[in-house]
């Protein structure tokens, strides 16, 4: 990768002006190399001689003036300069620029791909809401988040496997279980409180009218311990089917659909607790079992069985995470949840390390809520329910496409608001609509070419030297530094932004550059170029989970 290449050709730089002693000697500090704001400075930038200047008390400046002609030439670099108050800025030759046209073409659409992770073996674990009711609309931003960075994942040269952990033991499978019960008498017509901490959606109802159609009214002559039971596992396979078909709306799938029972039938979390034990890890105090991790630099100790005898959610958490790095042996694992698991970062990279795991193979990623809006109004309760607002009812609404591209567009540490409105637009104030029409338009190019028979197989790609078709390059070969840098800091929000970017250059390209023409060279080189906008811009439709329409 070119960013690469730069920054070793300054690290190199900046030893030998160490041995000819113009500088310090000493560590050279990591050299960040990146895209200046201002085209007009370059294609890439360095800020090496600021970082050196504070070790070495010297005028950065000076030391990028010496750095700069230290530099050995490279076949990419067209020209290196200077500029206050220490940078060293590099433009690349359009010679080699337009020569990329001829390597997108040719990875096709391996694009934007690289071996950074090297097939380490990722997990991705998101979603995993509890099986209790329907995925609502802030789940759908987590979802959506996780299977776009398995998307990025890959195409970093990881191996990846995207999990759902189903919560299907504890107090509110119980309460969920006692709540489907009494919807279900009161189907039937027999008297039937609900549980006062019970589930009392509109669409337990539905669950209990579902199983009486098919069951009838069998589980009311049952024992009532057992009827609960059994109703109960039928109506949580329910659920979870329904879960499946919602995040299928949306484009979600996963690997694996992890059962949390499995994990005390399958011996792991008594395997994990006897570690920590052995570690020291645990205390007995107050009547419950505790895990010591103040010991470990925790703000405060955690419960990890109540004076019940029955384990926290914590402890599950414990046993799951035993059951990914000590018996999957994942080399990494990376967990995506919502705001209100905040808290509970600091006490699992604590129990990773407690666990003789390095706690930086944990990443979590911390999403915010979301808004709901109709251009200005406030969207607060579901039209069908007159409750929560499911993922579903926002998938059939605006479809999956502008789901995925809006939840990604933001940061997924800050709050968001989705225009529904906005959303639908078929217009350039959309977004989706700006982006995909940029995909259509580059098809309709390439159909009408195979229409008159014209084959640019072998065009001439150094005929492309106007501004807005080296722009279009430009921008077209920031794909793979975005992919490893989003690989690296979990933040999928630069591919809708970059997907804008790409389409603007093509538009603007396309409105100042006649594609198809009466110059048969140009023509030839043009389509090429028309060609590998097509390839990069697919792909990164793809990695959001996006479909590239040739039609709109």
């Amino acid at each position: 990768m070119l960013k690469h290449t730069i920054a070793q050709l300054l690290e190199q730089a900046a030893l030998e002006a160490q041995q000819q002693g113009q500088l310090p000697p000493g560590a050279v500090p990591e050299v960040a190399v990146e895209h200046p704001a201002n085209p007009e400075h370059g294609d890439y930038a360095s800020p090496l001689p600021l970082k050196l200047a504070r070790s070495a008390g010297m005028d950065p400046l000076s030391i990028a003036r010496n750095l700069a002609d230290l530099v050995r030439p490279s076949s990419e670099i067209d020209s290196i300069a200077v500029a206050p108050p220490g940078f060293i800025n590099f433009t690349l030759k359009s010679g080699w620029l337009t020569g990329q046209v001829a390597s997108i073409l040719s990875a096709g659409q391996d694009y934007g791909n690289t071996d950074l992770g090297k097939k380490a073996r990722v997990q991705l674990e998101f979603v995993s809401v509890n099986p209790t009711g329907p995925l609502h609309v802030g789940h759908g931003r987590g979802a959506i988040l996780g299977s776009t960075l398995a998307n990025v994942l890959v195409a970093a040269g990881y191996s990846v496997e995207t999990e759902y952990y189903i919560n299907d033991v504890g107090s509110q499978m119980d309460a969920f279980y006692r709540s489907l019960y009494a919807r279900y008498l009161q189907c039937l017509g027999l008297e039937a409180d609900m549980p006062a901490e019970g589930y009392h959606g509109d669409y337990m109802v539905d669950l209990a009218r579902e199983i009486v159609a098919s069951q009838g009214d069998r589980f009311a002559s049952e024992p009532r311990d057992s009827a609960i039971q059994e109703l109960g596992r039928m109506g949580l396979e329910r659920m979870i089917a329904g879960i499946k078909k919602d995040l299928e709306l949306v484009g979600v799938e996963f690997d694996v659909w992890f059962s949390e029972q499995s994990l005390y039938q399958g011996g792991q979390y008594e395997r994990a607790m006897s570690q920590l034990r052995q570690g020291g890890h645990i205390a007995e105090k107050e009547g419950a079992t505790w895990f010591v991790s103040t010991a470990l630099g925790d703000s405060k100790d955690n419960v990890l069985v109540r004076g019940d005898g029955s384990p926290t959610y914590f402890a599950a958490d414990i046993a799951y995470h035993y059951s990914k790095f000590v018996e999957r042996k994942f080399d990494r694992v990376i967990n995506i949840w919502g705001a209100d698991h905040q808290g509970h970062v600091s006490r699992m990279k604590a129990v990773t390390g407690a666990l003789g795991i390095d706690p930086e193979r944990l990443k979590m990623a911390i999403f915010q809520m979301v808004t709901l809006r109709r251009g200005d109004e406030l969207v607060r309760v579901s039209k069908r329910s007159g409750d929560i607002i499911t993922l579903r009812e926002v998938a059939e609404e605006v479809g999956a496409d502008a789901c995925r591209f809006f939840f990604l567009s933001r940061s997924a540490d800050s709050q968001m608001d989705f225009d529904l409105e906005l959303a639908k637009r078929q217009s350039q104030d959309n977004p989706v609509y700006y982006v995909q029409y940029a995909h259509a338009r580059i098809s309709s190019i390439l159909r009408l070419a195979q229409e008159r028979g014209i084959d640019y197989s072998e065009g001439d790609v150094s005929l492309l030297t106007t501004e807005p078709e080296l722009t279009l390059i430009r921008k077209m070969l920031l794909l793979t530094e975005l992919t490893e840098m989003m690989a690296q800091s979990l933040e999928a929000q630069h591919l809708p932004h970059y997907a804008q970017d790409l389409a603007t250059a093509f538009h603007s390209f396309y409105n100042k550059c006649r594609v198809i023409s009466k110059n048969q060279a140009l023509t030839q080189a043009r389509l090429k170029l028309v060609e590998a906008a097509r390839i990069v811009l697919a792909k990164t439709l793809h990695l959001m989970g996006m479909t590239a329409p040739e039609r709109m």
